[in-house]
């Protein structure tokens, strides 16, 4: 009897030993995981934002490329007096002014560390904002 007694200890010690060998495995390999995602995370959202500061410096060199020429225009709008050669200048100027902002838009998310996505929609919504402000110009 005590030698079953005995055999039972050491068998059930031996099984919780190993269940717990085993718990403590899959607890360093979830942790390793989790690791893992997370710098693997991290740098794909730094290639990513690289890109996207490439674009939004693109859009910055078009925008100030569109404000001089507006600007060249200003004066032989401003020169008459025709109030509706005003008001179209006016109009077109703001579709340049919404650019601007647009890209503002992109600059803070940038500079908040904002996911990829809205990074990206951003841009997108600031891409459609320059053709208008292009549109607008070539119909002055």
């Amino acid at each position: 009897m005590r030698k079953s007694r005995l055999n039972l200890f050491k068998s059930t010690s031996m099984l919780i030993s190993i269940v717990g060998v085993i718990l403590i495995v899959s607890t360093i390999l979830v942790v390793a995981y989790v690791g893992f995602s997370m710098v693997s995370s991290g740098l794909t959202n730094d290639i990513s934002s690289g890109n996207q500061y490439d674009d939004l410096a693109q859009l910055k060199n078009e925008y100030n490329n569109l404000s001089v020429k507006f600007d060249q225009k200003k004066s032989s709008y401003y020169s008459g007096k025709d109030s509706n050669m005003i008001d179209q200048y006016n109009a077109a100027k703001l579709e340049l002014t919404r650019l601007g902002t647009a890209i503002d838009n992109v600059q803070s998310a940038l500079d908040s560390g904002k996911s990829s996505n809205e990074v990206d929609s951003r841009l997108e919504f600031a891409q459609k904002q320059l053709v208008k402000a292009k549109d607008a110009y070539k119909k002055l």
